[in-house]
């Protein structure tokens, strides 16, 4: 998994240059590799377009294309992506019954084990499936400190950051 994880965290440094959150995503199918992509979420002005949900639509495609059904091509899946998946992708990926998630750093705002432990609340989509994080945490949690760092320029005004409107009268 390694060197799925180091592709993974290509996608993520690739998001980061493009001004995303810096999340990339392998999805690895009989050990090779179906879909990748990293957080299309500010380009697309779409908050749904996180990394998981863009390989999801690839291997969708390709099921499509080859006549293949979704279910079984999902089965065989191993998910790899840098940052723990947030509820809705941990979710998405469960409701798929993908084989495994492998993931970098935990999620401590949005995380979908961390947060929400989704694999609880879906008991039955979670069943077999394994999900193991902490691999190679520390270069995925840089990579977010490295965005956040900057100015999100898709992220809402901050109420505190308003400009206030003086109550006195022009003069």
């Amino acid at each position: 998994m390694e060197v799925f994880m180091e592709e993974a965290l290509t996608q993520a440094k690739e998001a980061l240059v493009r001004g995303e959150v810096p999340v990339g995503c392998l999805f690895i199918r009989n050990g090779e590799i179906v879909a990748s992509g990293g957080n299309q979420v500010n380009d697309t002005k779409n908050a749904t377009r996180h990394a998981e949900l863009i390989c999801i639509d690839r291997v969708l495609k390709i099921a499509e294309d080859k006549g293949e059904d979704y279910r079984s091509v999902f089965s065989e899946i191993s998910v790899v992506v840098t940052v723990e998946p947030c509820i809705m992708c941990l979710a998405a990926l469960l409701e798929l019954h993908v084989r495994e998630i492998i993931f970098g750093c935990v999620n401590d705002r949005f995380g979908g084990r961390t947060v929400v432990d989704v694999l609880r609340a879906l008991p039955e989509a979670a069943q077999g499936v394994r999900c193991v994080g902490g691999i190679r945490a520390d270069e995925a949690m840089e990579l977010l400190k490295t965005f956040y760092k900057g100015e999100n320029p898709s992220a809402p005004v901050a109420a505190k950051a308003r400009k206030k409107v003086s109550a006195e009268p022009a003069k």
